[in-house]
């Protein structure tokens, strides 16, 4: 079985239980315990540049909107 698109493919092995379930098992996205792709921006979903310091969960571009809000003060 060779297809480029995901669907088909699951279409093609609905018929296949065992089959579909070993395609699963090997196919599908290692779990993760760390790593840049669990963090992301409660805000706008951003994986890049977060702060998790003092529990914010956000990303750089959000805490430059939000910070004077959240009670930081800009020194300079």
């Amino acid at each position: 079985m060779t297809t480029s698109d995901w669907k088909k493919m699951f279409t093609q092995l609905d018929f296949k239980p065992i089959k579909k379930a070993k395609y699963i098992k090997f196919n599908s996205p290692a779990a993760r315990s760390c790593g840049r792709a669990l963090r992301k921006c409660q805000n706008c979903g951003r994986l890049g540049a977060h702060i998790n310091k003092y529990g914010l969960h956000i990303c750089r571009q959000c805490f430059r909107e939000m910070a004077v809000g959240l009670g930081f003060k800009k020194f300079s």
